[in-house]
């Protein structure tokens, strides 16, 4: 596993587009497996910036991202969807049809996390899959206590999880409580794992996750079993772990 300490937020955000754009650049039509929430918008953002001043292509790159809520029409403004536009896919030459997300108006849950598999195996597997951390150590939306080895699965949001979530709705109460979500055994494997970590309330869960023991009940501590994984983080993040 590569370390890379970063400064703060923005620094952080640099250091992780500089590897997701070296991946592109080193093989124009790669496979990104692709995250949500607040701390990849940086890296996203640096991503467009350098799309626009000429230095990214997109043409050939296919996407598929981790997540989507069960239920949830790809227009809302809250679906990973609708977040993957705002922040990339609107903003750079990527075709719609090389990215891709779970249906999560799918009628027929199994059949959805089947096609989605199969999609990734089709597509030859992922080059390099981006990850958040949340802090009660989930991956994608695998949550504490889960199997390792699934594949891609409907699951029930844990009360963490949606409390964490809820700031992106009115209330808690309209947060989805299920969501489409790459397994443990799709993310692991990726042939390169990026995961970016920011601030000190995720300083604990780290340490946990890349020093502590690899168990299911801190789901991304599986991570330290695979043979190509970077963490970038700010030093707060970053602050428990040992130099």
């Amino acid at each position: 596993m590569k370390i890379y300490r970063a400064k703060n937020y923005e620094d952080m955000s640099r250091k992780a587009a500089n590897i997701l754009s070296a991946q592109i650049i080193l093989k124009p039509d790669c496979v990104l497996g692709l995250a949500t929430g607040s701390t990849p918008i940086g890296a996203y953002e640096k991503l467009v910036e350098w799309y626009q001043k000429g230095d990214l292509d997109f043409s050939e790159v296919t996407t598929v991202n981790l997540d989507e809520y069960k239920g949830m029409d790809r227009e809302n403004e809250q679906s990973y969807y609708h977040f993957m536009q705002d922040h990339l896919f609107g903003h750079v030459n990527i075709s719609a049809e090389s990215t891709h997300l779970p249906d999560g108006l799918a009628a027929d849950s199994a059949q959805e996390c089947a096609r989605y598999d199969s999609l990734i195996r089709d597509l030859g597997g992922i080059d390099l899959q981006l990850l958040g951390l949340g802090h009660n150590g989930h991956i994608g939306f695998n949550e504490p206590g889960e199997a390792f080895e699934k594949g891609v699965h409907c699951v029930d949001l844990t009360e963490s999880t949606i409390e964490a979530n809820k700031r992106f709705f009115a209330s808690a109460d309209e947060v989805p409580k299920q969501a489409y979500t790459m397994g443990i055994q799709t993310i692991m494997q990726a042939r390169k794992i990026l995961v970016v970590v920011c601030g000190e309330e995720k300083a604990d869960m780290v340490a946990k996750v890349f020093c502590g023991e690899v168990t299911p009940a801190v789901p991304g501590s599986i991570l330290q079993m695979h043979r190509d994984v970077i963490l970038v983080g700010d030093e707060a993040a970053l602050s428990k772990i040992p130099e």
